[in-house]
């Protein structure tokens, strides 16, 4: 038996659920965010790749952009990505990052009996309703972020409904809650992991399980790192030296092949078997504008290949893509040819190159030759 419950306005509780999507042609499992307002039943939701610490904060982050005020008090259930331990006097020990963004909020945090789902019954009705109503049939986006407006926008749509039992709309009841709630802070907390490390010998970063690369410059050089739900940003003193999309597997390794190029200059012959260029798709003309330089100058033109990718260190991929096609349709195969060009497209001038010195392929001269020189291949000519 269970007793009716009124809630009073700018309270909520949150939770975590689970539902089979997919994302980017692959299927795979959401762990998506939950908070409802259950005196006006208004509700925010938002998936990701896992239910990490960062994943929390990050729901909250955005549950109180969305709704552009934050609750007074959160009832939450003891997830060890909030709670380090229960006390014997029943008092939480709150996680770090947890504690950090209700500090940052001003929120009053309460919690239910552990393994007692009912203590918190509106917002596990949300998950199920939500997975009954929202993950059926199986959602398929292009990606999470495409996903997570689509969510937002079910949220918002339902704002419209009235409920069994009221004569006002969600939304109508939702501005009781809003008055109730309190303001925004300026800046919206930092919703991340934070973590130190070093540089391995072959300029990598551990965070949790995976390996991140960054320049070889700061190769065994201690760092910092902030793990986000979508990205892993590295930095050294105060300077950001690499950013990569989040990897949620298990010992892996996640190149920028970028990061090695000033070490592959110098070390030209690993260029063909070095793992961080491995699955790097370049356009077509960067092949072409290898072939080419090899046969001009073997060894020397490999470096300068690496030389031109280094340009990338520099400029965008798609501004050298058209540079370097502009060199092989002059003819002008070089270093310095592709950096003037490269130069010319991003500040949109006419380039200005003395054709004269390009190619420097040299023309394919062929001699004629006596059919005397022949006879040695005729049978017995050398008898």
């Amino acid at each position: 038996m269970f007793v009716p419950l009124d809630h009073a306005p700018g309270n909520a509780p949150a939770d975590f659920g689970e539902a089979t999507v997919v994302i980017g042609g692959v299927e795979q499992k959401a762990h998506f965010f939950a908070l409802d307002l259950p005196h006006s039943d208004a509700i925010y939701l938002r998936a990701y790749p896992a239910a990490t610490a960062e994943a929390w904060m990050d729901g909250h982050v955005h549950a109180f952009a969305f709704f552009g005020r934050v609750p007074r008090s959160v009832l939450y259930d003891n997830d060890r990505c909030l709670v380090a331990r229960i006390l014997p006097d029943g008092t939480r020990q709150r996680a770090r990052l947890f504690s950090g963004l209700l500090s940052h909020y001003v929120i009053g945090d309460r919690y239910g009996r552990p393994d007692k789902g009912n203590d918190k019954g509106s917002v596990e009705g949300l998950v199920g309703w939500a997975r009954r109503n929202l993950m059926v049939p199986l959602p398929r986006f292009a990606s999470w972020d495409a996903f997570n407006l689509w969510l937002e926008e079910q949220c918002r749509k339902r704002q419209a409904e009235t409920l069994r039992g009221h004569d006002e709309t969600i939304g109508q009841r939702l501005q009781r809650d809003l008055a109730a709630m309190t303001a925004l802070p300026e800046v919206a907390f930092d919703a991340c992991d934070q973590a130190t490390g070093q540089v391995s010998s072959q300029s990598l970063v551990r965070y949790e399980t995976n390996d991140y690369s960054v320049p070889v410059a700061y190769g065994y050089q201690d760092v910092w790192v902030r793990g986000y739900v979508d990205q892993v940003v590295i930095g050294c003193g105060g300077e950001i030296i690499a950013r990569h999309p989040r990897c949620y597997d298990r010992e892996d390794l996640v190149f920028e092949p970028v990061h090695y190029l000033a070490l592959l200059e110098r070390k030209i012959g690993a260029l063909d078997q070095a793992a961080p260029l491995a699955k790097w798709e370049l356009p077509a003309e960067f092949q072409t504008l290898r072939r080419l330089m090899e046969a001009r100058m073997i060894k020397a033109g490999r470096r300068e290949y690496v030389q031109v990718l280094r340009l990338l260190e520099s400029f965008e991929l798609a501004d050298l893509h058209v540079a370097v096609k502009n060199a092989l349709r002059l003819g002008a195969v070089g270093f310095d040819a592709i950096k003037h060009l490269v130069l010319c497209q991003v500040e949109q001038r006419p380039p200005k190159l003395d054709l004269e010195v390009y190619p420097y392929l040299p023309r394919a001269k062929v001699a004629r030759t006596s059919a005397a020189s022949y006879m040695c291949l005729v049978s017995g000519a050398s008898a």
